[in-house]
């Protein structure tokens, strides 16, 4: 699947932003109560990789919102980018497709990952790679270990932060409450480190979030 990945500074991309900084606050507040926790950890600047808890496809806008005025970058998996609107619509905003399954259908997406690391760039990965409801899942480390080979190549003077977040829904009433807690930075220094780190991360996201880690291997 060919997708034509959207630069940062896009007028495009701005504007959409500036709508959707507008609408989703809307969406936010008729559907939830909406409360986010430890913003002091968001770094002043990239690259960082954020790196949340995955329950539903809503937690994508409302990290967004958690992370308002940040322009973000999502990795998504490809399914998400079947339908053209849709993928107009997701690579606009800064959406990123992958492939799990076959990792050489995703070399541009890869590539197009390296650039905005160069351009500090703030970047949303999903560590678990799909929705774990109730749990969370071990992580998958793949991804986390092409961020640090690039950190190593690159010999950047300080390691790129991985901020953990945790997602929980609660039911009140009529609305759902949303807490999202943003953790503290987390860093690893080589590529080698990846597995550990990534079980790191996915202590933290499950300490933030409220949730029992779920045992399985990567």
């Amino acid at each position: 699947m060919k997708v034509k990945l959207i630069q940062p500074e896009s007028p495009a991309r701005s504007i959409l932003y500036s709508i959707m900084k507008v609408i989703v606050p809307c969406w936010c507040n008729c559907l939830y109560h909406f409360e986010v926790y430890g913003k002091q950890h968001i770094p002043k600047g990239g690259p960082a990789i954020i790196a949340p808890k995955h329950q539903y496809w809503t937690d994508i806008p409302l990290i967004g919102l958690a992370f308002y005025n940040i322009h973000l970058n999502y990795i998504a998996k490809k399914e998400l980018f079947r339908f053209p609107l849709i993928k107009t619509f997701l690579t606009t905003l800064g959406g990123i497709p992958l492939d799990r399954t076959a990792p050489i259908r995703s070399l541009d997406s890869f590539r197009y990952l390296y650039l905005l690391l160069k351009r500090k760039q703030m970047i949303v990965i999903f560590p678990e790679g799909t929705y774990y409801r109730g749990t969370v899942g071990e992580g998958k480390s793949r991804l986390i270990k092409m961020i640090l080979t690039f950190q190593e190549e690159e010999q950047l003077e300080n390691p790129i932060p991985f901020i953990p977040v945790g997602i929980s829904y609660q039911k009140i009433r009529f609305r759902k409450k949303v807490i999202i807690k943003i953790g503290e930075p987390l860093y690893a220094e080589r590529e080698s480190e990846a597995e550990e780190f990534t079980q790191k991360v996915m202590k933290a996201i499950a300490c933030l979030s409220g949730l029992d880690q779920k045992d399985e291997k990567t």
